[in-house]
């Protein structure tokens, strides 16, 4: 029987022109089951002979590659980030507040007030430092400041402990992009391209250096969007397992199987559900991306279920996944989130603790929500405070930024900055003028203004092609950048944008996939498309390398620095 094809309706007709593609559809359906389950690809024989490898040594290779890639990208960026971590031995912009706070917290259970102008003794002497025992107002909840404090509790109460944690996850988050990009694309070779961007991104590079919670806040979302494809992929095969094959072992959709099947224990989901609690526990734009994350899934979700054959997917995933789906990540991103808080909890001594107490002694009373705990009611209350400041945040900053700018690299943030005299600190004695040593929080140029085609590319994939990957990526990138926008008036900064970083790096690693030419392609065709991405690789890597002095701290002279301010709003 001849397969029947559905007729496109006129709008698909005239999309046509911009590269949609309707889905398949029609009473005959193959490869389901790659579908479902997408096979990784394999390098090519020819290049396999050229390296003079046979079939097996090949396929060992292949295998190796796997983690072997992803681990020597790591390496790499390991080694850029942990040299000389401990440099500047200074404290260097926000720094002054977190390297402080997370020693107070992991030493007594919460944020201490510490004094005015205590900096200079801590890079002196931080053994002579006491811990201030009056609770100290913070405004971000605690998770990202135990990270910093652990390192701190390790190497100690100076720059490279409280730069340690945050340099490691740096690092971590370089290793989980390459396997994730792996897993989208199916392919070793673009998932540890995109770990790779993001290994000499200046932005990543810098925040991994430095000791403030924005990078800590990335880790967490990262993880959690790689334990999200992770859970798609599981749940895919699960689908697949449980359809019919034909007598030829061919996997065919089945409606009641893709409407009645249910997936189960689903711990890759759960550990999500931790992951976004930790990062709204280190910063509250997390609510934002567990609110994108949590409708991504469901989606995925209703995909799946369409191509095992369901009629109505919605209906389906209504039916067997909404409720387990909000389960596994919202209460357990509550219960993560409010474990980060157990020192405050405990001690009972930190900021707010006591408050609902003092209520409760009223003449009045404790009010309507009495019948809670205390240090439940407390921290509601210290919240509330804590929401009202940061929407108050209005008073001008010389480095703040509009979000529209942020992907062009309009106004980045310069963490330190100093003008050692020729033959002091490093700079050379025959320079004429001053030399610069800065630190300055800013995107490999190259690299970014690159991803703003990417982006383009990969919303028109998902918007023609219904491509899944180019959904997600742009579903991350707008879960860490879109909600800035709702505050344009407040106070709001270039480094915000790092939690979207790694996004950008895979739609960079995407479109270079779309350069090279996709499978199929001519050998002339891939032959230019190779050429034209590995020229655009070199080119950000040495954009990196040339940037590398205004990322370090390195004392270079002035001229030599004004060479690298490419745009008057970077000065």
């Amino acid at each position: 029987m001849a397969p029947t094809v559905a007729e496109s309706s006129s709008w698909q007709l005239r999309l046509r022109r911009f590269g949609y593609r309707p889905p398949a559809t029609g009473t005959l359906s193959l490869g389901t089951r790659d579908r479902l389950d997408p096979p990784y690809t394999r390098p090519s024989p020819r290049v396999m002979s050229l390296l003079g490898l046979g079939p097996a040594a090949a396929d060992r290779l292949w295998r190796l590659s796997a983690w072997g890639g992803p681990l020597l990208v790591a390496a790499v960026a390991g080694v850029l980030r942990f040299w000389n971590l401990g440099k500047p031995h200074a404290v260097i912009f926000d720094e002054t507040y977190y390297a402080k706070d997370s020693w107070a917290l992991i030493n007594q259970g919460y944020e201490g007030a510490w004094p005015k102008d205590i900096d200079k003794t801590i890079l002196k002497d931080p053994g002579s430092v006491l811990i201030p025992t009056d609770p100290g107002y913070v405004v971000h909840p605690p998770m990202g400041k135990w990270v910093i404090g652990l390192g701190e509790k390790i190497f100690g109460f100076e720059p490279f402990g409280w730069r340690f944690m945050v340099a490691l996850l740096g690092t971590l988050s370089v290793l989980m992009l390459c396997r994730i990009g792996r897993r989208l694309f199916r392919s070793t070779f673009l998932g540890c391209l995109a770990g790779l961007l993001l290994a000499v991104d200046g932005l990543h590079f810098v925040m991994s250096r430095t000791a403030l919670l924005d990078q800590v806040l990335m880790f967490f979302v990262l993880a959690a969007f790689g334990c999200l494809v992770l859970d798609r992929d599981r749940s895919r095969k699960r689908l697949a397992a449980a359809l019919p094959e034909d007598e030829e072992g061919v996997l065919r959709p089945d409606a009641e199987v893709a409407e009645t099947l249910r997936l189960g224990w689903r711990p890759w989901r759960i550990t999500a559900g931790v992951m976004l609690g930790l990062a709204a526990a280190t910063k509250w734009n997390g609510l934002y991306v567990m609110v994108g994350f949590g409708l991504m899934t469901v989606l995925w979700d209703v995909g799946a279920r369409r191509t095992a054959g369901a009629v109505r997917p919605y209906l389906a995933v209504v039916k067997k996944d909404l409720v387990p789906a909000f389960v596994s990540v919202v209460p357990v991103a509550l219960a993560a989130y409010l474990v980060t808080w157990t020192g405050w909890i405990v001690t009972g001594k930190g900021y707010f603790r006591d408050w609902a107490e003092k209520q409760d002694a009223l003449p009045t009373g404790g009010g309507t929500w009495s019948w809670l705990p205390q240090w439940l009611r407390s921290l509601w209350h210290y919240e509330t405070e804590v929401y009202k400041f940061h929407v108050g945040l209005t008073s001008p900053h010389t480095y703040e930024s509009n979000p529209w700018s942020w992907i062009v690299l309009g106004r980045p943030v310069s963490y330190f900055y100093e003008s050692p005299a020729p033959g002091t600190a490093g700079c050379p004695a025959g320079t004429k003028e001053k030399c610069a040593q800065e630190i300055l929080a800013l995107g490999t140029p190259l690299l970014w203004w690159a991803a703003c085609f990417a982006l383009v590319y990969v919303l028109w994939r998902w918007a023609f092609r219904r491509d899944w990957r180019a959904g997600a990526i742009a579903c991350a990138v707008a879960a860490g950048w879109v909600p800035w926008f709702l505050y344009q008036e407040r106070t709001i900064f270039l480094f915000y944008a790092v939690v979207f970083v790694p996004y950008l790096c895979l739609a960079v690693a995407m479109m270079i996939g779309a350069i090279i030419g996709p499978k199929g392609s001519t050998e002339r065709r891939r032959t230019f498309g190779a050429v034209a991405a590995g020229c655009l690789v070199l080119l950000i890597v040495w954009n990196f390398i040339y940037f590398w002095p205004i990322y370090t701290a390195t004392p270079i002279p002035l001229d030599q620095w004004r060479a690298r301010m490419w745009l008057d709003t970077w000065v």
